[in-house]
């Protein structure tokens, strides 16, 4: 379980309405695991569960991304890439979709395989259901305490 102080942290960072900078002491987030079909993301150290969380995925939640403006959500092996303190959907992680297989498969098929595959918040607006271009979506409270734990360079695995 994440260490008490860090738990502390993070919900007393959760009572007001900006983003946040929180700051994490817990044990490191080695690996984020994407369920599409559970509509859940869970943070890892090692082989220990820290956090989950319920997602929306992209309009299309079914089959791996393939080209850009299909509304899906890819599926495979990628990494946190980069990290937008100022998104509009309150604050970001990048994913580094595509990865040299999603390059190589859409150059291929003549497509573009598209990009700026994000876990992000809301924004402004609540909404329900799967609603992105793509991208996964938790709250805004939730994504500051993801954006807190999470360092660039952090494995992802999304699966179908």
């Amino acid at each position: 379980m994440i260490a008490r102080r860090s738990l502390l942290l993070l919900m007393l960072a959760a009572c007001t309405g900006a983003p946040r900078r929180l700051e994490y002491d817990g044990p490191e987030v080695t690996e984020i695991r994407i369920s599409k079909s559970d509509r859940r993301m869970a943070l890892y150290s090692g082989a220990q569960r820290l956090r989950s969380f319920d997602i929306a995925l992209g309009q299309n939640p079914l089959g791996h991304k393939l080209q850009r403006g299909d509304l899906r959500t890819p599926e495979g092996v990628y990494t946190i890439d980069r990290r937008n303190p100022n998104s509009a959907f309150h604050l970001s992680l990048g994913i580094d979709y595509p990865n040299a297989q999603d390059r190589a498969r859409a150059q291929a098929e003549g497509r573009d395989p598209g990009g700026d595959i994000f876990i992000h918040g809301h924004g402004t607006r609540r909404r329900q259901g799967d609603w992105t271009d793509g991208c996964v979506a938790v709250t805004n409270r939730q994504i500051e305490q993801i954006y807190a734990m999470v360092r660039d360079g952090t494995r992802v695995v999304i699966t179908a």
